[in-house]
């Protein structure tokens, strides 16, 4: 067991968000009461701020206007006012690509210059966002794309709802103000997977899953988000409690030795440390089941032996395994495993009375499939003899 006094934060000086001097403040990422307060210091008398604050959500995060010239149900001289002292932001589209099998990735631009990518993966009765909530990753996983990069910094809680936004921008979403939302949501599930990890970026992550899951505006239920972290032990029975989302686990790996190499953070929480917080993870977020991701790397962790022991360390907990066919990126150490080994592994799995479904690679032709986000602008690229040394291989 790794000892209680291990920081939570990652050992890395990230540089901080600054913004132009004298620049209004940004609505989108307040939570209600972040919202309340902002409007009652900017001149709302107290006795209105209620209703104010539901006009002003409804048409940010009900509707999607960025003009408060355009909030017909306020009066001319408050729309004034609040456009004097705020804006309605979301990060700027620097480019999108789309994949021969319709998956979308935007690379966006945040305050600084910095730049994310963004992935909507739309599917037969669904369509899936994958946000980012850092700019590159402190976690440096020997299997995944994003971890060559460095970590810039967090995103603000505005930055992440902005990438929900955004993609509701492009994909024509929103309604017509005054009307609810009508026929199928075309963003209906996001996932906590893009560049990052989340629970590095706490409480951003929390206040910007509280707007997106207000049922007055976006309305994305809890069980319609899934948040993914490498093991970032201390942080996930808080992250039942205070977000109570879907719980993805890259887990990788059956044993400590091969998953120090696979997922570094396993040196400061092992596979023990985190499973036996996993076990609470359920009852306390009302969870259903937690899902276990699992990359598919050719002979490094895809034998019968691997399969067996994952089934007998996940016994008790309610869970799925995701089985992800590695997707391969520029440089990368490593090579997916065969078709026949997955599909003998996932037989293992599911005969032990797991769901395995084998995850089908999206959006490969545009790097943006699982574990390929980076930043397009990130200089601190790493050569393959670098990341290879680094995941204990021959070059």
């Amino acid at each position: 067991m790794t000892e209680a006094s291990a920081p939570i934060t990652q050992d890395v000086l990230t540089l901080p968000r600054k913004l132009p001097e004298g620049g209004k403040a940004n609505l989108v990422g307040l939570t209600r009461d972040q919202l309340r307060a902002a409007l009652i210091e900017a001149g709302t008398p107290e006795k209105q701020a209620k209703m104010r604050l539901g006009q002003v959500w409804q048409w940010i995060y009900g509707w999607g206007v960025r003009d408060f010239h355009a909030m017909t149900n306020l009066a001319k001289d408050y729309r004034a006012l609040l456009a004097e002292r705020f804006e309605i932001a979301v990060p700027e589209v620097v480019s999108r690509q789309i994949s021969a099998d319709g998956t979308r990735k935007y690379l966006v631009r945040i305050a600084g210059g910095h730049e994310v990518e963004v992935v909507y993966i739309p599917e037969e009765g669904r369509g899936t966002l994958c946000v980012s909530s850092q700019v590159g990753c402190t976690l440096t996983c020997s299997f995944c794309h994003t971890g060559t990069q460095k970590l810039v910094r967090n995103l603000t809680a505005g930055e992440i709802v902005g990438q929900v936004m955004l993609a509701r921008d492009d994909l024509g979403e929103w309604p017509q103000p005054g009307q609810g939302a009508t026929g199928e949501r075309l963003v209906s599930n996001i996932v906590l997977m893009g560049m990052g990890e989340p629970l590095y970026n706490f409480d951003a992550v929390r206040d910007a899953m509280r707007v997106v899951m207000d049922g007055e505006g976006i309305a994305l239920g809890r069980r319609r988000i899934t948040l993914s972290t490498s093991g970032v032990v201390p942080e996930i029975a808080r992250c039942a409690e205070e977000i109570g989302c879907q719980l993805a686990v890259s887990f990788h790996a059956t044993t400590d030795e091969v998953r120090d190499r696979l997922v570094p953070i396993n040196k400061r929480w092992n596979i023990k440390a985190l499973l036996d917080t996993l076990r609470d993870y359920p009852k306390l977020s009302n969870s259903e089941r937690i899902t276990f991701e699992y990359v598919m790397l050719d002979g490094v962790n895809d034998s019968d032996a691997d399969a067996r022991r994952l089934v007998k360390l996940i016994a008790g907990i309610p869970a799925k395994i995701n089985l992800i066919p590695f997707n391969e990126w520029p440089g990368s150490p490593y090579q997916r495993s065969s078709w026949e080994r997955i599909e003998a592994f996932a037989d293992i799995i599911y005969k032990a009375g797991y769901a395995s479904p084998i995850r089908t690679p999206r959006g490969e032709d545009i790097m943006a499939a699982c574990g390929q986000l980076k930043s397009a602008t990130e200089r601190a690229r790493k050569s393959r003899a670098e990341i290879a040394a680094e995941a204990g291989l021959p070059a």
